[in-house]
């Protein structure tokens, strides 16, 4: 018996991102999460330095039909990732590992194949210092995760560059079945402290000034 050739284009790990984002400003305090359904406890600030570059194509075909591609670095989910369209409340994302080199992988040309096979470009660099929380239960289960976002986009097209800060929190394995009550808790609580809801969509809508 011969050993299974290994596959010229590896699974990614998938994911459905459900997620809240805010607006605030930088001297905007933080909400105390504790009061929220669900969370027992916060767990330590955990810094984060991310540097994210997207591509798409000369015409926006991946904008166009909902994808974002982009090759991000520093923090837990380092690699090269695909987000999906937009379904319901969440949007599938792909991984694949970062890789020896800044040129996309196989794989990940082959995911995005059936949207786009035209050459891509750098559209935009996204740094930020990301400042993440664990919100868990009482059994230390993960019910979500806040981060607080401070980013510089750089618009490679044009070379405006956009600051801002950010807050978003993302449901864990821990999450209610039926996360509504518990992101109207979320919406109140910044609220509260002074956020609003995210004026663009997505960090990569904002770097590109929609």
């Amino acid at each position: 018996m011969t050993a299974a050739e290994p596959s010229a284009h590896p699974e990614p790990s998938r994911s459905i991102e459900i997620e809240l984002k805010f607006d605030v400003e930088d001297g905007t305090p933080l909400p105390e999460w504790t009061t929220l359904p669900g969370v027992a406890s916060v767990g330590d600030a955990e810094v984060r330095e991310l540097d994210a570059r997207y591509l798409d194509t000369a015409e926006f075909a991946l904008a166009s039909a909902g994808y974002a591609l982009r090759r991000r670095s520093g923090g837990p989910d380092a690699g090269w990732h695909i987000k999906g369209p937009r379904i319901g409340g969440g949007r599938t994302e792909l991984h694949w590992p970062l890789g020896e080199t800044d040129d996309v992988p196989d794989a990940v040309r082959a995911a995005i194949a059936p949207v786009t096979d035209s050459a891509l470009t750098p559209i935009a660099r996204i740094l930020n210092t990301r400042t993440a929380y664990a919100l868990n239960d009482g059994a230390g289960g993960l019910v979500a995760e806040f981060v607080d976002d401070r980013v510089t986009a750089t618009d490679v097209r044009s070379g405006a560059v956009r600051e801002w800060r950010e807050w978003e929190i993302e449901l864990g394995p821990a999450a209610p079945a039926d996360p509504r009550e518990f992101f109207a808790a979320v919406e109140a609580a910044v609220i509260a402290a002074g956020g609003r809801a995210a004026a663009s969509a997505s960090k990569l809508a904002r770097a590109l000034g929609y």
